[in-house]
């Protein structure tokens, strides 16, 4: 008998309880009594579980210290930042928070058979699915900066950003209380919907940027080195971007058609490993162009490739 028959024999009910940052299920009654751990649920293939859970510690020794750097770095260059920057101060805030976890995570998984624990664990799940707003208001701004320079040039110093933001943050704390809470039914599916819209939406813009920044300046053969820089970044971003969100971007709306207890305890551990660590990737990123700029280049050729491309474009046009 599998795992799933045994869980339904228990007094008719379905309890399979999942650490993953959308599956924590209750089907059938609200009942609390669990008698084994989720590492015993899975116990069928536990290299998964282990390869999730590496993946989180990575995020806790990397992910916290990059981050914190991030927003220092922020913080200090306040003065000479991007109009992207405050939307990565923003998802730096968010990504270190979630890397506190992998520890409660750990012993849950391991070593408790309760629920108690894991209405903290949802609410940080809830928080990551949202990070992808975060990433695609930064695609937005930099699509508007390249594709659209005047119109970003006359919303450059408004206070749009700040509203976007304080909208992005009420819809996560919102997304993640109602995870907490986990009492709407077929709720995962509102990170499926999210998942594959915030996917298209920067894929989009930075499918568009690439195609902007590819095509040559009339007169010229070869690319603008400030255009071949920011082509070179967005390059790096995009292939981030899909390492991180295309497993559960190309997994998670075929849920029904794998056998439950596969994608419980193999599918979605893959999947949100791999997004779970861009916490990590991303304020990598950010450091190492950072230092590379400040290692070689004077301050000047340290800007954001976004604000030369805008300042070049828009002096194009206005010509």
């Amino acid at each position: 008998m599998g795992v799933t028959d045994i869980l339904l024999a228990m007094e008719g009910k379905a309890v399979f309880r999942i650490n993953s940052s959308t599956m924590f299920n209750h089907n059938g009654s609200n009942a609390t009594n669990q008698d084994q751990t989720v590492y015993e649920q899975c116990k069928h293939i536990p290299s998964i579980l282990l390869f999730y859970l590496g993946l989180q510690f990575v995020n806790m020794f990397l992910g916290i210290p990059s981050n914190i750097m991030v927003l220092w770095l922020l913080l200090k260059n306040k003065r000479d930042s991007s109009t992207s920057d405050i939307f990565i101060l923003h998802l730096a805030i968010l990504d270190t928070t979630f890397c506190l976890i992998p520890p409660l995570e750990l012993v849950s998984i391991v070593y408790i058979t309760n629920s108690s624990t894991w209405y903290v664990l949802r609410f940080f799940y809830g928080m990551k699915d949202s990070s992808p707003l975060f990433l695609s208001c930064i695609c937005v701004d930099r699509y508007m900066a390249v594709i659209h320079p005047i119109t970003f040039a006359a919303l450059k110093d408004r206070q749009h950003r700040v509203v976007c933001i304080g909208v992005v943050w009420l819809l996560t704390l919102a997304y993640a209380a109602a995870k907490c809470v986990d009492k709407i039914i077929n709720f995962e599916k509102t990170f499926t919907v999210m998942i594959l819209a915030t996917f298209a939406v920067m894929l989009f813009c930075n499918l568009s940027i690439l195609w902007a920044l590819r095509k040559s300046s009339p007169g010229q053969d070869e690319m603008h080195p400030v255009k071949k820089k920011a082509f070179k970044m967005v390059l790096i971003i995009l292939a981030i971007i899909v390492f991180n969100y295309f497993p559960p971007v190309a997994l998670f709306p075929f849920q029904e058609y794998f056998p439950r207890d596969i994608f419980q305890c193999y599918v979605h551990y893959i999947a949100f490993g791999f997004m779970d660590i861009s916490s990590s990737i991303q304020p990598m990123l950010y450091l190492c162009k950072d230092m590379s700029c400040s290692g070689s280049c004077p301050c000047r050729d340290c800007a954001d490739p976004q604000i030369e491309l805008t300042s070049q474009y828009t002096h194009s046009f206005e010509n």
